[in-house]
């Protein structure tokens, strides 16, 4: 891995698609999915909710990732939003900054029936994977919500949100 200074793929990429979804922006989230032999776990800010009678939560994979393949393996996961305060462990599970001894040693983390839960995630989901399908470079992931657990709003940790390839903060 290299670390580099700046974002390798801030505004100097031409590809109009990319520097779109790069002002969209939104919540960084982390989802995790294993047990005690094997777990693995990524940040993730391209996802939406779905609601109706069998809430899910959609969202996009890297295809060569850890996670997706122990999610499949598992078939559940955990989606924990993540805060302000979690930026360097968002860093640590998207790969872009140094993790000694891996992201799961950068912070507690509680065992689920779903899998490995960052203890300090005031709001999270328990999920189970109920479809997958190829979009671009992606693989998008259909998950149920099936136990979802939801933080006070006046916690006074800031949400993590991610916009145009940095994190920022409201207000």
């Amino acid at each position: 891995m290299t670390i580099h200074s700046t974002h390798p793929f801030a505004d100097a990429d031409p590809d109009p698609a990319r520097r779109f979804r790069g002002r969209v922006g939104g919540a960084v989230t982390l989802w995790t999915a294993g047990g005690a032999d094997e777990r693995a776990g990524l940040t993730v800010s391209s996802l939406m909710v779905a609601l109706g009678p069998e809430p899910a939560v959609l969202a996009l994979l890297d295809p060569d990732s850890e996670l997706l393949e122990v999610l499949r393996e598992t078939g559940r996961g955990v989606v924990q939003l993540l805060s302000w305060a979690d930026r360097q462990l968002a860093e640590a599970f998207a790969g872009t900054a140094p993790a000694p001894g891996g992201p799961f040693r950068q912070a507690p983390f509680v065992a689920d029936t779903h899998g490995p839960r960052l203890a300090t995630a005031a709001t999270w989901a328990g999920v189970r994977l109920a479809g997958e399908r190829a979009v671009g470079w992606s693989v998008e992931v259909t998950a149920a919500l099936e136990h979802v657990e939801i933080g006070a709003d006046d916690a006074g940790d800031d949400p993590l949100l991610h916009r145009r390839g940095r994190f920022v903060r409201l207000g």
